[in-house]
């Protein structure tokens, strides 16, 4: 069971959140998207927002500017933070288009903003939760997307809420975070799409 908790760290890493939410969006929006390029965006996206980061992330580990990719220091997320905003600007300016894949291109401009939170945050040596950030996000985009389509995806969010709350057990458990740290991730997570939603 403990290994089980644990897991949850390395399966649903803030870095694998940006294509679970393109490949949900893609499978469940009504709004047609060509296999050919669909298949081209979600591969783009992979390559920008996973491989790219990950050799960035060693890359910053080799020359000794973070101690490992798990970033526990504040000062440590600052570079990859930055670095992140950055490849998430590339992806709505070239990968998305906002009068295609609208509701997509606005769900990478929310992890925008969400993570210049966490930039500004970091800034003043607190520590969000980016694990609880990344899948508070997932979990407002899709339940966004049920409003905005009226589709009852009820099972889906109620499946997303378990997992955020395997995450945070997870942080816990590791020692990883403390509950004031899971509130900011979470907080930060859903700030862009109250806004949005305003909007």
């Amino acid at each position: 069971m403990r290994v089980f908790i644990k897991s949850a760290s390395y399966f649903l890493h803030p870095i694998l959140m940006p294509l679970l939410g393109s490949l949900l969006y893609f499978v469940l929006t009504p709004r047609f998207s060509p296999d050919p390029i669909a298949k081209a965006k979600i591969l783009a996206i992979s390559i920008l927002t996973i491989f790219i980061p990950i050799v960035f992330f060693f890359l910053l580990k080799n020359l000794k500017i973070i101690q490992s990719v798990h970033l526990r220091s504040v000062q440590e997320r600052k570079i990859p933070l930055l670095f992140f905003c950055i490849i998430l600007l590339t992806v709505n300016n070239f990968i998305l288009k906002s009068y295609e894949q609208t509701e997509l291109y606005f769900f990478f401009t929310c992890i925008l903003y969400s993570n210049m939170l966490a930039l500004i945050l970091a800034y003043f040596k607190v520590k969000a939760s980016l694990h609880m950030m990344g899948i508070m996000g997932v979990l407002a985009f899709i339940t966004m997307l049920s409003f905005l389509y009226q589709t009852n995806m009820i099972y889906l969010i109620s499946l997303l809420i378990f997992l955020m709350g395997w995450i945070a057990t997870s942080r816990l458990q590791l020692k990883a975070h403390t509950g004031k740290e899971l509130v900011w991730g979470a907080s930060i997570g859903i700030i862009p799409y109250l806004s949005l939603l305003w909007y």
